[in-house]
């Protein structure tokens, strides 16, 4: 939580305050904040307005209301596509600037490579297997999305999050990753 959450509304208060007028920034967080029950609209709000310097101390971020890693790592990651909302709103819009944020699932890398054959490899295979676009992603794919959203072609987009999962989050709602209890 100090680093994915606290560390990261850090990153996007500093840098708000010296973005140059026009400058655009993009966060990569995870599309795991998707794939967590939903919050209340107060809590939502909390996480995307709340001074950096209080944002820990919020009652529903405390040790005794967080699961586990997995739900604290969810949090975090809800918690940076709500603080770019926020500062897409506030700071950063009082600067003429831009931010927004890419929520990527599995993407092939050495890390993800190391899953794919350890002991969650085959709750990937699976999710892969089943989601819409059948196969994890690329850092291309990634990439692609972030040039749009740093270029001159991307000058309407502001405070939005993009789910970049091949539509693995969709299928583990409304799809066939839904009817899995291994998912």
């Amino acid at each position: 939580m100090k680093v994915d959450l606290y560390g990261t509304a850090v990153l996007l208060e500093e840098v708000g305050k010296v973005i140059a007028r026009g400058g655009t920034g993009v966060t990569i967080s995870s599309q795991s904040g998707h794939r967590m029950a939903q919050l209340t609209a107060e809590q939502d709000k909390a996480l995307a307005v709340t001074p950096t310097e209080e944002l820990l101390a919020l009652d529903f971020l405390q040790p005794d209301r967080i699961e586990n890693s997995l739900h604290a790592y969810q949090l975090s990651k809800r918690a940076n596509a709500k603080r770019v909302m926020g500062e897409a709103a506030g700071r950063w819009s009082d600067r003429g600037a831009r931010i927004n944020s890419i929520l990527p699932g599995i993407v092939v890398t050495p890390l993800a490579i190391d899953e794919f054959n350890g002991i969650r490899g085959d709750f990937y295979k699976n999710m892969f297997a089943k989601c819409p676009a059948g196969r994890p992603g690329t850092a291309d794919e990634i990439a692609n999305v972030a040039e749009l959203l740093l270029s001159p072609q991307g000058a309407f987009i502001t405070g939005a999050d993009f789910l970049i999962d091949g539509g693995a989050t969709a299928s583990y709602f409304y799809g066939k990753l839904s009817e899995d209890p291994r998912s």
